[in-house]
């Protein structure tokens, strides 16, 4: 047998190799159209359905509504994506009402079908609510009266820098409420007047405030629009209301130890209940030691709901006795604590009594009555989420 060259041995098996399957290729344009596409075909397997328009929804959620539109009006989009769309999601109709977003924002997320911009990367796109939200804490007008609330701001300035009020992240549309104080756009807010709640078209509560601000401006926005507006101030805040005495003070007065701390706590457990219920579901104890400490290895402990939790607040307290005081702040609560059982890790049906479905400004008001006095013969009265006398 005569040796073959290695060249003419490729050649001879050449003949005999199968034919390279040509590759597609796709102009940059093509390929941000198809990864966007893509975007969406993966929101519909994690999901099993096609993403939504709606304000209340995810923003993500709501441009791929409007990108999937879009890739539906162009033919020459869905020519390029026939090969693509598995789940048949261009020709699938289903009744949906447009997203409300900003014209200008919106072709800028969309101009990748046209050729410029990038489609698989998707911008902030504010809503028509985050916008009118916006417009609500800017345009404001000048306040007639305010030598009326003009002692109030000075007095809040100066119990802040005496240590009598603190601020805190604001969390929660409860903690909005005629009094309240907070620090929005770098100004001191002060809620004067709360007109009427009610319900809107999207099924959540809201009213009508009067806000008057440091500046000596005030706005007659809604609750929500000033909820949304500090949220989306990652410097906003909302104001204690001032320690009274002691007993809530910041330190201890001469020759007076520390006594321990009151503390909420929010869990952080997928329980079906405790998901539905998180932001008024909390743990209220008092504690002689450090909170950490108190809560260590919360996912071992049934009290804890074998979960992580979040400390949302806490109040020190000084000479007091804090079993009493820990009893005394359930017994206020004793008709929101919630019936929950769950098992313990040896599969025993514990229940937890320490957790009570209370909105946290109210918390907030029986601390502030165990300071004055107050507290004595109230009871929580879970239909008005207030606090009674019994």
């Amino acid at each position: 047998m005569s040796e073959l060259d290695l060249d003419e041995l490729a050649g001879e098996l050449a003949d005999f190799a199968p034919a390279k399957k040509k590759q597609a290729t796709y102009t940059p344009r093509e390929e941000r159209i198809i990864a966007g596409f893509e975007d969406i075909e993966r929101f519909y397997e994690e999901h099993s359905r096609l993403p939504q328009h709606g304000e209340g929804l995810d923003i993500f959620e709501r441009l791929y509504a409007v990108r999937l539109d879009r890739l539906r009006a162009l033919e020459d989009c869905r020519a390029l994506l026939a090969s693509f769309d598995k789940h048949g999601l261009l020709d699938r109709a289903e009744v949906s009402t447009p997203d409300e977003l900003d014209t200008d924002d919106l072709m800028a997320e969309l101009e990748g079908l046209g050729g410029g911009g990038d489609i698989t990367q998707l911008r902030h796109v504010r809503s028509a609510v985050d916008k009118r939200a916006a417009d609500e804490i800017a345009n404001r007008d000048k306040c007639a009266d305010f030598e009326k609330f003009e002692l109030l701001f000075k007095q809040v300035q100066a119990e802040l820098a005496s240590g009598t009020r603190a601020t805190r992240p604001f969390e929660l549309k409860a903690e909005i409420r005629p009094g309240a104080f907070f620090i929005v756009g770098g100004q001191t807010a002060y809620v004067a007047e709360m007109g009427v709640i009610y319900t809107n078209p999207q099924g959540r509560t809201d009213a009508r405030l009067r806000v008057i601000f440091d500046n000596r401006t005030e706005s007659n926005m809604l609750m929500r629009s000033l909820q949304r507006a500090l949220h989306a101030d990652e410097a906003g805040r909302r104001i204690t209301d001032p320690v009274a005495g002691p007993l809530f003070a910041d330190k201890a007065e001469d020759g007076e130890s520390e006594t321990g701390t009151i503390y909420v706590l929010r869990s952080k457990s997928d329980h079906p209940v405790v998901a539905e219920h998180r932001e008024v579901m909390h743990k209220i104890g008092v504690t002689s030691g450090t909170v950490e400490s108190r809560i260590a290895g919360a996912e071992k402990s049934s009290t804890y709901l074998l979960s992580g939790v979040e400390v949302v607040t806490t109040y020190k307290v000084y000479g007091v006795n804090c079993r009493q005081l820990e009893a005394l702040i359930h017994k206020v609560f004793l008709p929101a604590q919630i019936n929950l059982s769950i098992p313990d890790r040896f599969g025993n049906t514990v229940k937890p009594r320490e957790w009570f479905l209370v909105p946290l400004n109210v918390i907030d008001e029986a601390v502030q009555r165990i300071r004055d006095g107050s507290i004595t013969g109230c009871l929580y009265d879970p239909a008005s989420a207030t606090l009674r006398k019994a």
